[in-house]
């Protein structure tokens, strides 16, 4: 799942391009980098050069959109072959992806969409991610990722994402804020949630903030981590055997104040420097 040795890459930002002077000008206050490999895979040569100084300065790690691994029948090739050589471009520790679907046969649904939780879709999504992985060559991680619609299932989210990574043997990309916005919308216990899956198998985290809208809170990318999520972040931070990496997501409405992101990045920080000993 993850190699022997891997270091800690730390803690660190989303890319996005509105973000690229800020980053650089405050690079000494961040970790490491998440691209979204979909930017990436068959870069033009502005995007290639862009990966190419992000690498100088930064460890990147690629994050995807629309590996679609829910979807019934196989995976991609070509994708597959693309992702390949961008890990090999960004000398990147490990990929990933959603445990989710964006397509339904050739129809783009546009949004990630979940998974039917049943133990066959399990074993059919594992396979592919198993497949996956060593088509990459480097650890595969799967993220949990929010849904507004919920219908009885065979398994529970927690029990549906355990049959997977298990059986695939391969990471977990855990999204709290996530885990969080489920939590609120669909009325359970994120700490039951987190104590149900396995923990010893994140290698990365999720942070980020979400909005209201109406009775429905969601996923936006758009605002701070809410302090529900920094207790949970505490909860989990000396469970998380494998963790290399942090990253906050913040994909529009960005603070006119970079420094409130760096804010956050310190308060991860100072979290696993006191679990690591650092």
């Amino acid at each position: 799942m993850i190699r022997a040795g891997q270091p800690w890459l730390g803690v660190g930002l989303g890319y996005r391009q509105d973000l690229h002077d800020a980053i650089f000008a405050r690079s000494g206050s961040i970790d490491c980098l998440e691209v979204i490999s979909e930017q990436y895979l068959a870069a033009a040569p502005a995007q290639r050069e862009r990966l190419r100084v992000l690498r100088e300065r930064f460890p990147v790690v690629p994050h995807g959109i629309e590996l679609s691994i829910g979807t019934a029948g196989p995976l991609d090739l070509q994708y597959l072959d693309d992702l390949a050589r961008l890990v090999v471009a960004m000398d990147a520790p490990w990929c990933s992806d959603h445990l989710s679907f964006t397509r339904a046969g050739d129809l783009a649904i546009g949004q990630l969409t979940p998974l039917v939780r049943t133990r066959e879709h399990a074993t059919a999504v594992a396979v592919k991610a198993a497949q996956v992985q060593r088509h990459v060559g480097v650890p595969f991680l799967l993220e949990n990722i929010t849904y507004y619609l919920d219908f009885p299932a065979e398994l529970s989210e927690a029990e549906f994402i355990t049959e997977v990574v298990e059986q695939a043997d391969c990471g977990l990309l855990l999204d709290l804020t996530n885990v969080f916005v489920n939590s609120v919308n669909h009325h359970f216990d994120p700490v039951e949630f987190v104590a149900a899956i396995p923990l010893e198998r994140v290698v990365q985290l999720h942070l980020a903030g979400g909005q209201w809208s109406g009775d429905t809170l969601v996923d936006t990318h758009s605002a701070p981590v809410p302090e529900q999520v920094w207790q949970l972040l505490d909860h989990v931070a000396d469970r998380l055997s494998s963790l290399r990496c942090v990253i906050l997501e913040r994909d529009q409405e960005f603070p006119d104040e970079f420094d409130e992101l760096l804010a956050d990045l310190t308060r991860a920080r100072q979290t696993f420097d006191l679990v690591r000993g650092g």
